[in-house]
């Protein structure tokens, strides 16, 4: 998972809306150096979140796995 025990999702694309298969995560906004604080989010009971930083929907989706984003492309992967 992106080398972080917790998945990191950034939103370059500017999304409305992504789904994850996790409820604990950390938002990152764009890639560096157009990201925010890297922020824990966890959904909790509920279906969906919104980034306070961003205001990317992050919604549940349970047939993805960890690391899978609909649209694709959204997992952050650090620099080397």
């Amino acid at each position: 998972m992106a080398g972080h025990p917790i998945p990191h999702f950034s939103n370059d694309a500017g999304h409305s809306t992504i789904s994850v298969g996790v409820k604990e995560f950390m938002c990152v906004g764009a890639n560096p150096p157009h990201d925010h604080p890297h922020v824990f989010l966890d959904m909790g009971d509920e279906p969906e979140i919104v980034c306070g930083y961003c205001s990317t929907l992050y919604r549940y989706d349970a047939s993805l796995k960890a690391e899978e984003t609909r649209p694709e492309g959204c997992l952050y992967a650090a620099a080397a």
